[in-house]
């Protein structure tokens, strides 16, 4: 399996700064990803269809949304639909972000039906799952990763393929805080996920790929990727310019 290195650029960037971050992203890399590796950049609706057309010049890579409706058109003011996704010529959207959760108040259910709706619709989703500080410090962990991810993923098309699920996990205490789970801590949620996802999924378990995201840094990329059950890590703040993307992309 390989590694996903996925970065989520939130409400940053203009459609002309996305396509000149991935236009120097490529040249960097030498227009394809390291071997072993999958690069995947989620980009704000209106930056989109730019970043989705500068990224074909990186072979190994693919354009994200943030966000989308569990429908295929309709009266959803500000919205977007997996339609409109596919026509600006993205792959993959994210579902289930603790800014989403938290700020925006989605339910476990309503990111279940998105995530569902989107893979039915053929996007690769990734679907973040992650406690809160309180709920942690309650022993609330299991709990809420088992919560999460069985509303998340209780309608998914029987037929989804592992390559276009993957999982996040985001401890909420640790996104844009500069505060990193350590390795017990990572290595704890990720066998908690990998077997939950044995229980939900079967035999696809051991193929969906698990993420880390929460305050990633080159500093720190290499010895997360390096732990059991890491297939690749969300990166925020970090992937906002090229070299420092980069470095992570590279981190062994």
């Amino acid at each position: 399996m390989k590694k996903i290195m996925a970065a989520n650029w939130k409400m940053y960037k203009t459609g002309p700064e996305a396509a000149a971050t991935v236009g120097e992203l490529a040249k960097l890399l030498g227009g394809r990803a390291p071997d072993g590796r999958e690069i995947v950049v989620f980009a704000p609706a209106t930056a989109l269809e730019r970043t989705a057309e500068a990224i074909k010049a990186v072979a190994g890579a693919e354009a994200g949304a943030e966000n989308m409706y569990p429908a295929e058109e309709g009266a959803f003011t500000g919205e977007i639909s997996p339609l409109m996704i596919k026509a600006c010529g993205a792959r993959w959207v994210l579902t289930g972000h603790s800014e989403r959760r938290h700020i925006l108040g989605e339910s476990d259910a309503f990111v279940g039906q998105k995530t569902a709706f989107a893979l039915a619709q053929g996007l690769r989703v990734m679907l973040c799952v992650g406690e809160t500080l309180e709920e942690r410090e309650a022993g609330g962990l299991q709990e809420v990763l088992e919560r999460q991810l069985r509303e998340g993923l209780k309608e998914i098309p029987a037929d989804t393929a592992p390559e276009n699920l993957a999982v996040a996990y985001e401890p909420v205490w640790a996104i844009g805080t500069g505060k990193t789970a350590g390795p017990e801590d990572i290595l704890e949620a990720h066998s908690l996920c990998r077997s939950l996802l044995g229980a939900l999924l079967g035999e696809k378990a051991a193929q969906t790929a698990i993420l880390y995201g929460g305050s990633v840094k080159p500093a720190n990329a290499g010895s997360i990727l390096a732990l059991d059950n890491v297939d690749g890590v969300l990166v925020g703040g970090a992937s906002l310019k090229a070299e420092s993307f980069l470095q992570i992309i590279n981190a062994h």
